[in-house]
């Protein structure tokens, strides 16, 4: 694949693992602060321990059971998927038509479900602490390994979408440790429009190409202007989301405040 399918590749991949990270390190932090780092920490590599066999397998299966065109196809479909949840959300809050994302709730909210959890103990962990912290890295975390190994998969580059992601992590952690607190001025709603409107980009891209599955030869189809067509795919979701916004608006007096944040089920997690 070209340079600019790498450099969207990475963007796409570093972007939407900031997105996931945050969400993750939210949850951490709550549980850390508020329960026990020794069990909270013990469900984090818990989780990065399942989330490597999750990798682990999932990306053998994509890489040796389907040809070529099948792979486009599939992962092409599932980057739209994907893609346009992200896009509907940001859409929404763009338009006033949902609530911004708000951290500092979301942390609160895991804080004071923390503090009103029982001190259930098992294997010498608080349990709370442990089960939430796993949830929570995994299933973020998750999003994360789909994105590398959809985008690596499909670009063939795999160790440009793996830096993509690590660099994420890496910037989020640092960014943590200095100011010891959650992220809450991430603008989240912004790198969502834009992790959204890159999954369709390539979603679209890639779907099209595999296309060729379903032809006589199996073979994958190719684009006329190649790579670069991805600039006016880009262009094409641009717009589209502009007009979108523009006829969802609502008026200023409108707009919900805050997103509303369902508590936490402390039997659920416990």
């Amino acid at each position: 694949m070209g340079s600019s399918t790498d450099w969207g590749l990475a963007i796409s991949v570093f972007v939407a693992a900031i997105v996931e990270m945050v969400e993750a390190l939210t949850i951490v932090l709550a549980m850390g602060m508020t329960r026990s780092w020794k069990s909270t920490l013990y469900g984090v590599g818990t989780a990065l321990v399942a989330l490597t066999g999750f990798t682990a397998v999932t990306g053998y299966a994509l890489a040796n059971w389907l040809p070529r065109s099948s792979l486009q196809l599939v992962i092409g479909v599932l980057l739209l998927i994907f893609g346009l949840q992200w896009l509907k959300k940001a859409i929404l809050r763009s338009a006033g038509r949902k609530a911004m994302h708000d951290e500092a709730r979301i942390y609160q909210n895991k804080v004071n479900a923390a503090a009103a959890a029982g001190d259930k103990v098992r294997f010498g962990l608080d349990w709370f602490s442990f089960v939430v912290s796993f949830k929570g890295t995994f299933l973020e975390g998750v999003e994360v390994v789909f994105i590398v190994i959809t985008f690596g998969l499909n670009a063939n580059n795999m160790p440009v979408a793996i830096m993509g992601a690590v660099a994420a992590v890496v910037v989020v952690l640092l960014a943590a440790i200095v100011i010891h607190a959650p992220l809450t001025k991430v603008p989240e709603n912004t790198l969502k429009f834009g992790v959204g409107l890159l999954l369709t980009t390539f979603g679209t891209f890639w779907a099209v190409e595999g296309l060729g599955a379903l032809t006589p030869s199996h073979t994958s189809l190719e684009w006329v202007m190649s790579d670069l067509v991805l600039l006016p795919i880009l262009a094409g979701w641009v717009l589209l989301s502009a007009i979108l916004v523009k006829i969802l608006k609502v008026p200023a007096d409108q707009v919900p405040v805050i997103e509303i944040i369902q508590p936490v089920s402390v039997r659920e997690e416990a």
